[in-house]
Formats: C-alpha cells, sequence, structure tokens
C-alpha cells in the first residue's frame, strides 16, 4: 500500500469526523453557521480530530520501537506493563501530589511507564524461553499485577471513579484546552524517526550492534523513554487504547518489512487511520450516543490479534 493512499484516505476521514455529533454541523452550510455552531467547531471537534490523529499516531509508534527493541511482534504497550504502569503513577500522583499540574502527573505517569516497561525489559532477558506467544503473555501477567495495584489504591484512596476514566480510552469528552499535553508526542515522532535505523540495528541483538560500534543499552533506554511518554501522555488524555500498538505494526510489517525507518511513517499514518475510523464508528454506531473509542478499537483489535495468531500457526505449520 503506497503512502499517499493512506493519507488520501486519512484526509477524507478526518473531514467526514469534523461533521459528525449531536450537534449539527453540514460542510455544505458552513457560510450558514451562526456563532454557537463556529464554537462547536473550533472548541471541540478540532481538538478531538487532533487528538485522535496524535494519540493514533503515538501508539502505533510505540509498538513499533517496543517489538523491534524486543525482537517479538506480540509486545507493545499494552502487553508489555507500559499502560498499567502509567495508570499507576497517575493514581500515585492523585494520591500525593492531588494540587499539581498536569505536567508533572505527566512526569510522575511518565516514570511509573518508564519503570514498568524496564521492568519487563529485564524479565525478558532473565527468560530462556524466547516464545513469540509466551513473551507477551508475561507482560500481560505483570500487566495485571500492577492494575490490581492500582485498583486497591484507588479503593483505598476514594479514587475508583477518576480511574475509570483512564480504564477505556475516551474521545468524547476532549475539548479546547484539554488535549494540549498530546503535543509532547511530536518531537517524540521525530525523535523516533532520528533514532529508527539505530533501533533496527539494536533489534538484531546486543551482540551484534557492538560489532558495528553501537551502544546498545544506550538506544534501547532511548527506546523506552519514547515509548514512555507517549504513553503517559496519551493515558493522561484520552485513556487507554489496547492493541493499537500491537495490531498496527503487525500488519505494516506483512507489506513494508522490518526495517523500522521504511515502516514508520506508514506505522504512524495507519495507527492514526485505525482510530480515526474505530472512532467515526462508535459515533455513528448507536447515534446520538457514542461508544468509548477504548471499545470499537479493543473489540476490532482483539478479533485482528486473533487473526495474527492464527496466521502465525499457519505459517509455522507450513514451514
Amino acid at each position: 500500500m503506497k503512502r499517499r493512499y493512506l493519507v488520501v484516505v486519512v484526509c477524507l476521514l478526518s473531514v467526514f469526523s469534523l461533521f459528525i455529533g449531536v450537534s449539527e454541523l453540514s460542510l455544505f452550510h458552513v457560510h450558514m453557521w451562526d456563532e454557537q455552531q463556529w464554537h462547536v467547531f473550533w472548541v471541540s471537534r478540532i481538538p478531538r480530530l487532533i487528538s485522535i490523529l496524535i494519540a493514533g499516531m503515538s501508539m502505533a509508534i510505540g509498538g513499533l520501537i517496543m517489538q523491534q527493541l524486543s525482537r517479538n511482534k506480540f509486545v507493545s504497550p499494552t502487553t508489555a506493563g507500559t499502560i498499567d504502569s502509567a495508570r499507576l503513577g497517575i493514581v500515585i500522583s492523585l494520591i500525593f501530589f492531588s494540587s499539581a499540574s498536569p505536567l508533572v502527573q505527566t512526569g510522575i505517569s511518565f516514570l511509573f511507564a518508564l519503570g514498568g516497561t524496564m521492568i519487563f525489559m529485564q524479565i525478558l532477558d532473565k527468560i530462556k524461553l524466547k516464545d513469540a506467544i509466551f513473551i507477551p503473555l508475561i507482560g500481560i501477567m505483570l500487566g495485571n499485577v500492577i492494575s490490581s495495584i492500582t485498583t486497591f489504591l484507588a479503593y483505598r484512596y476514594d479514587l475508583i471513579q477518576s480511574m475509570s476514566s483512564w480504564l477505556q480510552g475516551d474521545f468524547s469528552m476532549i475539548l479546547k484546552g484539554d488535549y494540549e499535553l498530546l503535543y509532547i508526542s511530536v518531537p517524540l515522532v521525530v525523535l523516533a524517526y532520528v533514532f529508527a535505523h539505530r533501533f533496527t540495528i539494536a533489534g538484531m541483538g546486543e551482540d551484534f550492534s557492538k560489532n558495528l560500534g553501537l551502544n546498545h543499552k544506550q538506544v534501547v533506554y532511548i527506546g523506552l523513554f519514547i515509548v514512555a511518554l507517549m504513553t503517559a501522555v496519551v493515558v493522561l488524555t484520552v485513556g487507554a487504547i489496547p492493541f493499537l500498538g500491537l495490531i498496527v505494526p503487525n500488519i505494516v510489517s506483512i507489506y513494508r518489512g522490518d526495517n523500522l525507518r521504511n515502516s514508520l511513517g506508514h506505522t504512524a499514518l495507519l495507527g492514526a487511520l485505525f482510530v480515526l475510523f474505530c472512532d467515526i464508528l462508535g459515533r455513528v454506531i448507536i447515534y446520538p450516543y457514542e461508544i468509548p473509542i477504548g471499545l470499537t478499537v479493543g473489540v476490532i483489535g482483539s478479533g485482528l490479534f486473533i487473526y495474527l495468531l492464527l496466521r502465525r500457526k499457519a505459517y509455522a505449520a507450513s514451514n
């Protein structure tokens, strides 16, 4: 699939997304909009679209980096405890720094996301059985342990209602002034592209990287830094979006290969497209009500995940 086709589809769906909602906004009657309609457009529709695009690109690229560094196609922020650790960081920030700014809460969430991901990578180094399915199961179990701690603390400090907003991604509450933290992900995407070639080499193993003069640990830490900060920003702003970082990189690798620099642009575009499509679907399927993006992405993503598992099994059997 050529990149320009993805760009065209993303642009078309973006325009479509701007004119879907309870408040009636017609593309063909823009010249007749009143002040309230323009207010809805600039305060709600535009911020929502920007949030969808950035969140989709961020989580997809985060999954691509993690799969490259772990050398496992089923590792992502969802299956490595990264999202669960970010949520734990948010709860900790609310308990001990309740009056802190969103930027401080993002920093705390980032540190926990980075710590949880590094614990997963350390466990990965200690495991002798490197089965492609077994590794993400370890990550899921680690994430469940962290999630249990988060739930306990939320009940203990009466934060369970606040925590529920991060359990499932939702763009319906995004308004101007509530989403700007997502802009932190933009320079991280650029940084990921700058280090893309090094991530590809690091994914070939520590010994191979050292033979080429690459500081393997430094590159891994930079990759985990990018993934953790992207995850923290997305979870804090719109909530958890499951399976996105798992599904999109696998789809792109089928037709673009495993060179990270070659597939980075396609991964970003397809991630944005996937979230945009799921958001539109969630807004029209029971209109005028809305299904959270976490639910639509979770249902479609889990189905695609099962397909990838069966595809891998069939491919292994044929060889």
